[in-house]
């Protein structure tokens, strides 16, 4: 299965150069935890959340006002296609230890697929798979 289905595509982007506060107030009112960074181009350079603000932001507390996204961002490790198979991401994500990843096509932010994403696709795996399982068996007689 491929990722149309499963990403999100109202992607929440903020820009290289705003400030920390900036991407705060982005977040609160978007009721995010995360956006993906764009530089000059629109093209994705890394991925800001909300333990970056707080953990790395703590840095320059004194300098809020100053300090620009690019300072404290995860920087991406990998974006992927939206043809890329959900297996294969969901083992992609787990050996690269990331939560949220950008979906590209020709050059172009697409869409975003986080954890939460695939465990709800993976549950409808394994729901799915539960009921031919349970269709395929032999019922069970109830003796007294």
């Amino acid at each position: 299965m491929g990722l149309e289905s499963v990403m999100t595509t109202d992607v929440v982007t903020v820009d290289l150069d705003d400030t920390v506060i900036e991407v705060a107030e982005v977040f609160r009112e978007r009721d995010v935890g995360s956006a993906v960074v764009l530089n000059a181009d629109s093209e994705v350079c890394g991925i800001v959340t909300d333990r970056d603000l707080v953990v790395f932001g703590q840095e320059f507390v004194e300098t809020l006002e100053r300090t620009v996204v690019n300072q404290v961002l995860s920087p991406v490790v990998f974006t992927v296609s939206p043809d890329t198979d959900t297996h294969e991401l969901a083992r992609m994500m787990r050996e690269e230890g990331v939560r949220r990843v950008p979906v590209v096509e020709d050059g172009d932010l697409r869409g975003i697929v986080t954890l939460d994403d695939l465990v709800v696709v993976l549950a409808e795996d394994l729901e799915n798979l539960a009921a031919l399982i349970r269709s395929e068996s032999p019922s069970r007689m109830v003796v007294d």
